[in-house]
């Protein structure tokens, strides 16, 4: 979780990879979720590369997996 926001830069390596967040999927650019928000990061579609920025160093790592389907 984010207890100060994010900002990422998600870079797509490979057409139609994406990083899942809080904001859905993200398929290349910038993402900014809001404080408090959170979720467990999932790729799909290939390989990225994703490059995070957070707010006076705070993450917490207390966000359980979603169920294997």
């Amino acid at each position: 979780s984010h207890p100060y926001g994010e900002f990422n830069m998600v870079v797509s390596l490979n057409d139609g990879a994406a990083l899942a967040g809080p904001n859905g999927w993200c398929y290349g650019g910038w993402t900014a979720p809001a404080p408090g928000s959170h979720h467990y990061p999932e790729i799909k579609g290939g390989a990225i590369i994703a490059l995070f920025f957070l707010p006076a160093g705070r993450i917490s790592y207390n966000v359980k997996a979603p169920d294997a389907k």
